[in-house]
């Protein structure tokens, strides 16, 4: 470390651990570190030890606890030299005698060269630049001081300059404050010189620099900030002609509707306002401190046409708070305080042509507690109306690939589900782990690793393992269009599970051995083209089936098979697998046999073997086509007459 203070993290649980720091002086005689033990405290001379506990992470902070300014005159308490403090420092993670961590840190820290004198008065006389350089030093930016890395501080002693010399500033930051030109004569630097230079070329004195003219002389604008409130009329008297692909819905106040989504960033923006058009489909995480509530149900939106429409909104309960709360804090009852929040909100805009005719919203709620975090789901649909007030599909009613897999859990009273495989983060682990949606046509393979002990219980490992896979599909049902209605069950495939096998083989007691581990998820989707709409193929999901493929785990011994916890792999992935839309017409045997001689179905390919020699080939002109084949046919004559046996005892005679 080179600062005053230095953070680290202690990864597991910190209960019952106790923390420690000591100095470690070295053996004079060996030179190498004393040994440490578990008997300190969280304070070591001039150094002080912080532990911010967490869930899994234990934040710990190494300080300083003294100045680090340069001795003045009769002064204590600070530093003699440059070189301020060199120190070795041990961190230790104690479990009553048992060492559980260890850190080793060497500090090598420096004084302060801040600026402690009595400033002038006198004003400083700044030049006009476009005569004379500003200053021979720019990274001279402390008075009274050196600057690191800046060579041209004349502020700088030798021994701090031996600390950077290596690492200057260049350029005229650095100093080089007049650089030859590229016109100049004696310049050697242009990388794409002219073919007149230097016959034509300027002979000068770098007073008379170009480099000084690099300035500008202007004023400076304030930046406008746009404003979410924008109006509906371009003109007086011009009326709002209708919304197009990709306008932000207005509200009655002439401001964006908004829906809270993800920006580019994968954080969640409150106000992001709702284009024409324009699906999705995000989640929000949120606390009980930090939640905010969105834009009123009671807001009128612009039909496009400067008329307004309420929206009808259908407020239903949660059941299930474990599918929307991903994190908990172990606090007593007595201090929990709860509040009623929306954990979901699913909006329906129905469009003809230009305009809105009616938005339906559905509005999730439940009781977040203090110290939960919620995920928070808000969906927007936009729905076409046919001339008999039903319902049409949406441009392409099928897949495209790239887009999410649309999943329905029948057995909830919120119906959206979810298929998703795993997205590690960090070491790996599965504790750590997020999701994300399995796209249509990509074919995926995600994972994450377990910690196992070594007397861990087979059954239990079996349960273990098949629930974090399971937790990867919350869903009973898949969509097999894009646009399924979650009110028709005829619009969505059941899905298919095969339970993992287990042949229940007895390890005999032995521990670390677990046979039919089911570490494998495998998902496979079969679709098919069944139409296009717009020239773009329209395709629909047929069958989803998912199995298990089982593993044989054992333990796996390091060095000293100290640590008593092992690692798994459990794996998810996902198959799409396209068939024809309808059975395919049985091949006739003409068919077979004429496939055998057709150039387009075969690598090798016999009615072309003589296609150079044919008129066909325009490669070349006829003639030296059958020049060069005469000469082919010679040498092969020639060829076929040595190889035979009465030639050689012909040659040989």
């Amino acid at each position: 470390m080179s600062g005053p203070r230095v953070n680290s993290f202690f990864l597991g649980n910190s209960s019952g651990v106790n923390f420690s720091i000591i100095l470690s002086p070295r053996d004079e005689e060996t030179g190498k570190l004393q040994l440490a033990n578990c008997s300190g405290s969280k304070r070591a001379g001039d150094w002080n030890l912080e532990v911010t506990p967490g869930m899994n992470t234990s934040k710990v902070t190494v300080s300083l606890t003294r100045t680090l300014e340069l001795c003045l005159p009769n002064a204590t308490e600070c530093c003699p030299s440059p070189l301020c403090m060199l120190e070795t420092l041990q961190v230790l993670a104690c479990r009553g005698s048992v060492m559980l961590a260890q850190l080793l840190i060497q500090a090598e820290i420096f004084a302060n060269s801040s600026f402690t004198g009595n400033v002038s008065e006198n004003a400083t006389l700044i030049p006009n630049q476009a005569f004379k350089p500003l200053g021979s030093c720019p990274c001279n930016l402390t008075a009274g001081a050196c600057d690191v890395r800046c060579c041209c501080d004349l502020e700088c002693t030798p021994d701090l300059q031996q600390l950077f010399s290596g690492s200057c500033f260049t350029g005229v930051f650095g100093g080089d404050v007049n650089p030859p030109f590229d016109q100049l004569c004696s310049s050697q630097s242009m990388e794409y010189a002219p073919e007149w230079f230097p016959f034509l070329c300027v002979q000068s004195s770098l007073d008379n620099t170009p480099f000084l003219g690099y300035f500008y002389h202007g004023s400076t604008s304030t930046p406008k900030v746009p404003s979410f409130k924008i109006p509906l009329q371009t003109s007086p008297g011009k009326p709002f002609t209708g919304y197009r692909e990709g306008d932000p819905i207005v509200t009655e106040e002439d401001e964006y509707f908004t829906v809270p989504q993800q920006s580019m960033a994968g954080q969640c923006v409150g106000n992001a306002p709702v284009a024409y058009l324009h699906n999705f489909d995000v989640k929000c995480l949120t606390s009980l401190e930090s939640y905010k509530e969105g834009l009123p149900h009671d807001v009128r939106i612009n039909t496009g046409t400067a008329d307004f429409i309420q929206q009808n909104v259908v407020y239903r309960t949660i059941t299930d708070r474990g599918k929307f709360i991903t994190e908990s804090e172990s606090l007593h009852a007595a201090e929990v305080l709860c509040q009623n929040v929306t954990f979901a909100e699913h909006y329906k805009f129905i469009w003809k042509d230009k305009n809105i005719e009616q938005v339906n919203v559905t509005v999730f709620l439940g009781s977040l507690c203090d110290g939960e975090i919620l995920t928070q789901r808000f969906t927007v649909e936009f729905l076409s109306l046919k001339s008999t007030n039903g319902e049409e599909l949406f441009e392409n009613p099928g897949y495209q690939a790239g887009k999410p897999v649309r999943a329905a859990n029948m057995n909830a009273s919120d119906p959206l589900g979810s298929l998703n495989i795993w997205q590690p983060a960090g070491r790996g682990l599965c504790e750590s782990a997020t999701y994300r949606p399995v796209l249509f046509g990509v074919d995926s393979y995600s994972g994450c690793i377990l910690e196992v002990d070594i007397n861990e219980d087979c059954s239990l490992l079996r349960g273990n393992v098949t629930e974090k896979l399971n937790a990867l599909i919350q869903a009973t049902h898949i969509g097999k269009r894009n646009n399924s209605s979650y009110s028709d069950l005829n619009d969505w495939v059941e899905i298919i599970r095969l339970d993992p096998f287990s042949s229940n083989v007895s390890t005999g007691g032995l521990k670390g051995i677990c046979p039919d581990i089911p570490a494998n998820l495998n998902i496979r989707i079969i679709f098919a083209k069944v139409g296009a709409v717009q020239g773009i193929p329209q395709q629909h999901i047929l069958a989803v089936q998912i199995s298990y493929s089982t593993v044989f785990w054992q333990f796996q011994c390091g060095l000293g098979c100290k640590n008593t916890l092992s690692f798994l792999p459990i794996t998810a992935s996902v198959q799409f697998i396209e068939v024809p839309a309808q059975p395919p017409i049985p091949v006739t045997r003409y068919q077979k046999i004429y496939a055998e001689f057709d150039c387009n179905q075969n690598e090798v390919c016999w009615p072309q073997l003589l296609y150079p020699l044919t008129r066909f080939y325009t490669g070349e002109p006829y003639s030296q086509c059958l020049a060069k084949g005469l000469l082919l046919a010679f040498l092969v004559l020639v060829a076929a007459i040595m190889s035979n046996p009465w030639f050689s005892k012909l040659w040989n005679r």
